[in-house]
């Protein structure tokens, strides 16, 4: 299976070790993975702010750099939210492209996961797109069988333990443009999330959306709480020796 790598802005802006970590997991897969260079936004915050034209020109070339590929694979829920249901590039390539926790759950299977270890307490946190788009576990509101991909794939990680954080359903506060446009409800709520986090005796909270961490790490910092945020790539990827 050829896999384009798609990366997000902000990640490859601030956060390249998760771009590298998961590059690194799916290499270790067995597979063989591409990162079109000239890759830019999937068009998201564009999209979101009502400038229709400017998000399909990106659009376009994220149908240039990708559409050759058996697989686009990207660690951030919200980007593959907009290029799957939010975005007017073709079918077969929004089929195509994948979250990087559903695609190691639903397309590879949990089974084929190289070990990892890291001897740690984390707590999980899912994005509001993660639990309502793309299924890493039931939205709190629906009445169906509980399940988790994330915590499936957490669960193969030597040493590691998951703790609870109270209302861990509710939004950390983040919601892209939300953040700027309510500045000081979503400075309140990210406060509210980090010290609920802060209690649950976690050393490490966990999230498939890097742009949820920035947000809860940002609160975290401003008010003096001691806590270390993570994309589960770098913990997937994870071995003894690094941890």
């Amino acid at each position: 299976m050829r896999i384009g790598l798609f990366i997000p802005c902000f990640i490859d802006l601030f956060y390249r070790d998760v771009g590298i970590a998961t590059l690194e997991l799916l290499e270790r897969l067995g597979h063989a993975v591409d990162y079109p260079a000239d890759q830019t936004c999937c068009g998201q915050p564009m999209g979101n702010a009502g400038f229709v034209a400017e998000c399909r020109a990106v659009e376009a070339l994220f149908v240039r750099n990708f559409d050759e590929y058996d697989a686009i694979v990207c660690p951030s829920a919200s980007c593959v939210h907009h290029v799957r249901h939010k975005s007017a590039l073709p079918d077969a390539i929004r089929a195509r492209t994948f979250e990087l926790v559903e695609f190691l759950h639903d397309v590879i299977g949990v089974d084929a996961l190289p070990p990892a270890f890291f001897p740690h307490r984390v707590t999980l946190h899912n994005s509001c797109t993660a639990l309502r788009s793309l299924d890493h576990e039931p939205a709190p509101e629906l009445n169906v069988p509980f399940f988790s991909k994330p915590r499936a794939l957490l669960a193969r990680v030597g040493g590691l333990e998951i703790v609870e954080t109270e209302r861990a359903d509710e939004c950390c506060g983040f919601g892209g443009t939300f953040s700027v446009s309510e500045a000081a409800v979503s400075a309140r709520m990210g406060q509210d999330k980090a010290t609920r986090q802060a209690a649950s005796g976690a050393e490490y909270v966990v999230s498939a959306d890097m742009s949820c961490l920035m947000h809860q790490g940002g609160s975290a910092a401003r008010h003096g709480i001691d806590m270390r945020y993570v994309h589960i790539a770098q913990i997937l990827n994870t071995k003894a020796v690094d941890a």
